[in-house]
């Protein structure tokens, strides 16, 4: 049995969920996601805690059994708390500015980037280094971090560009001079 499968989803307070068939709708504070399981897990509600469980020991429901688990956990803590993804830009002219659904960033080409945000993603920006990207779906989320990363990755000779907060580049030694 899956180690994260078997594992119940506890509901937090004012999270409702709706279990129609496969299909799966979670509404809370921040908002609502829908997501239609595999056919071969199930969905079980016992109070305040939900029961992912497998039809039966094939492969393929072995193999969804944990994954349909962490994604409804997922969307039970999106709706209720939100997810978060911090960007940090390093490089001497390097910034960020945030208008609106856009984010534009100047990152050493000749002209800035501009990436627009989807629905129900919100990007804000500190000290023009600081790129918060928050949402109440943690695949989006993750997905448009990483979209911003990939403008301007860090290089590892100076370390420059643009890297999740607290990710360590490792850096490398440059040329040596001539003695």
């Amino acid at each position: 049995m899956s180690r994260i499968g078997k594992r119940p989803i506890t509901l937090p307070d004012k999270v409702t969920i709706d279990i129609k068939g496969q299909y799966i709708t979670v509404k809370g504070p921040k908002g609502s996601l829908e997501r239609e399981l595999p056919s071969r897990v199930q969905l079980n509600k016992e109070g305040e805690t939900l029961m992912v469980q497998r039809q039966d020991d094939s492969l393929i429901s072995r193999e969804r059994h944990g994954l349909c688990r962490t994604l409804v956990a997922n969307m039970v803590h999106g709706v209720s708390a939100g997810f978060e993804k911090r960007l940090s830009i390093q490089g001497v002219g390097y910034r960020a500015q945030a208008k609106g659904t856009k984010l534009t960033l100047n990152v050493g080409y000749s002209k800035p980037v501009e990436i627009a945000m989807p629905n129900g993603i919100n990007v804000a920006v500190e000290n023009n280094t600081l790129v918060i990207i928050s949402g109440i779906d943690k695949e989006i989320v993750g997905n448009i971090a990483a979209k911003i990363r990939a403008v301007r990755p860090p290089e590892p000779y100076k370390g420059k560009g643009i890297r999740y907060l607290n990710e360590f580049v490792v850096r490398k030694a440059g040329k040596s001079g001539k003695k």
